[in-house]
């Protein structure tokens, strides 16, 4: 998962500098005053999401995998704890 972030990161850095290149040789607007840097900002996370979309569809895949199985370690987890706490109650109960 830091992996894809950690790429996703990537991604958008470098839309962020293609933006700032663009809107300051003039190919898209410039922002109103001192919002320039937010409209920079935005434009990058425009442009970045559908990159990130398509080309790090694989990594996404890779990290949906690792997080379905922590998910279901974690269920296995609380089933085997809730058997042993039944076990334990039930044990309680009859002595």
């Amino acid at each position: 998962m830091l992996r894809y972030t950690l790429m996703r990161l990537g991604v958008f850095a470098g839309c962020l500098v293609v933006a700032w290149g663009a809107v300051y040789s003039g190919i898209f607007p410039r922002g109103f005053g001192a919002s320039n840097f937010f409209w920079v900002v935005l434009l990058a996370m425009v442009i970045s999401a559908p990159i990130s979309w398509v080309v790090l569809r694989k990594e996404r895949e890779r990290a949906s995998v690792q997080v379905v199985g922590r998910v279901d370690r974690m269920k296995a987890n609380l089933d085997a704890n809730r058997s042993q706490e039944d076990t334990a109650g039930t044990a309680g109960r009859t002595s």
